[in-house]
């Protein structure tokens, strides 16, 4: 039977506001709801995350050298690592991934994303919003669609970036600047790590703040009455953050990686990835809905090898220990951790030992979240050339983040000009993740 408290489109309040006009009694829209239900609306699915950490690992990762090493093929394409075994019976991750590799049961790596935009821009529009690029619109990122979906809780900004937005496609797209997300402004890496404007600054104690909080209100109370600029709605909406974080002491705290205990922080590792990944456990603990963290640079033309051996195993070392550790807390299920990239990269080695750009085919990796444990989705064929079989797009994956999360990524916004616009255009839940 249609539930009465389905969410309502921009077709249904067109159709609410028609209801007398024709005559019909509610009775009767319901019923022409239903039977058109399944062309014209969208049904909010069950939440199974509450809160999304995406590890974005930019420059396109190499495939072959990580989630999907091919030790059958031709030295030219599997490269020079070794392929080792994992908890997923029957299945190998790179030699570099040893410590991911033993949490592999509680992982689903996709080996088949494909889609057609292997220059880096276009490639990172692709996988941060869902949509291919267009030069007539700016597309939301998902952080800030769910920024703009659920808003902040207890008093944390919904979307944070670590340390900073990875790319512009990063942000707020035709939605208001409103749901940009917050940035760090500074690495927790760092010794006197130290996030930027969340402290007041010298000489201005508590109660002097609140008074110019109340003055500032008072000045722009009518200025925000005679304009709708979506600027000046940003701007009332940052300070309003600020606010909140400021006169929050358990928000403030979520920062304070020092507050960390040393074992914990010796056990993400004391580098960047390791210290990014354990504060963005520590901001989804504490209340924020989605953070992006971004780590290294995975545009390997040359040397694939030595690079990858450079910065993989700070990776693996942090990646472990956040889902180990998001498991042993409780956290894990309604925490959906992604691991994703722009690209991945050509199947057969140049002529420096490196790889060069290849959207056709590439891994990512999710855990936790509602979706399965010790899963393989898809495959690349002997050689990662192109999928083999279960092609996932990036609408697709877009899609089933979004409806772990309880959005339905048909459902439409609006764009400038007062466009509905769907939040994924195309994309279908992929079963095959799902727990």
């Amino acid at each position: 039977m249609f539930a009465h408290n389905m969410p309502v489109s921009r077709r249904g309040f067109l159709t609410v506001g028609a209801v007398g006009g024709l005559g019909l009694t509610l009775g009767d829209w319901f019923a022409m709801r239903e039977a058109a239900a399944a062309q014209n609306d969208y049904v909010t699915p069950p939440v199974k995350a509450q809160s999304v950490i995406h590890i974005f690992l930019p420059g396109g990762l190499s495939a072959q050298e990580s989630f999907d090493p091919k030790p059958l093929a031709p030295i030219e394409y599997r490269g020079e690592l070794q392929a080792i075994p994992t908890k997923i019976v029957g299945e190998q991750f790179s030699e570099l991934l040893p410590r991911t590799a033993g949490i592999a049961d509680k992982l689903t790596v996709i080996r088949s994303l494909t889609h057609s935009e292997a220059a880096h821009e276009r490639g990172v529009q692709n996988m941060l919003t869902g949509y291919r690029p267009s030069p007539a619109l700016e597309y939301p990122s998902l952080g800030s669609v769910v920024s703009h979906e659920f808003g902040p809780r207890k008093n944390l900004p919904a979307y944070i970036c670590v340390p900073n937005m990875p790319s512009p496609y990063a942000g707020s797209g035709y939605l208001s600047a409103a749901y940009a997300p917050f940035s760090l402004g500074d690495d927790p890496a760092r010794n006197g790590f130290k996030v930027r404007d969340l402290n007041l600054p010298g000489g201005v104690d508590d109660a002097r703040f609140a008074r110019r909080r109340e003055a500032l209100a008072a000045v722009n109370k009518s200025f925000v009455e005679r304009t709708q600029a979506d600027g000046v709605a940003a701007m009332n909406s940052f300070y309003q953050r600020a606010y909140d974080l400021i006169g929050s002491p358990e928000a403030c705290e979520a920062f304070n990686i020092d507050a960390e205990d040393g074992k914990v922080r010796d056990r993400y590792g004391r580098h960047e990835a390791g210290q990014r990944m354990l504060l963005a456990r520590r901001l989804v603990e504490a209340g924020a809905r989605f953070v992006t963290l971004s780590y290294g640079g995975w545009d390997h033309h040359v040397a694939v090898t030595g690079n990858m051996r450079r910065l993989m195993p700070a990776f693996d070392q942090a990646f472990a220990a956040l889902v180990s550790d998001l498991d042993e807390r409780g956290l894990l299920e309604e925490t959906l951790v992604v691991v994703s990239t722009e690209f991945g990269r050509t199947p057969k080695l140049n002529q420096d030992g490196g790889r060069d750009h290849w959207a056709k085919v590439f891994s990512v990796a999710v855990a936790g979240g509602g979706m399965r444990r010790g899963a393989i989705v898809g495959s690349s064929g002997a050689t990662a050339t192109e999928p083999e079989e279960t092609p996932v797009s990036p609408e697709d994956f877009a899609t089933t983040v979004l409806h772990q999360l309880g959005i339905p990524a048909e459902k439409e916004l609006m764009a400038p000009g007062n466009r509905p616009i769907e939040i994924v255009k195309g994309g279908q839940v992929r079963s095959e993740m799902l727990a």
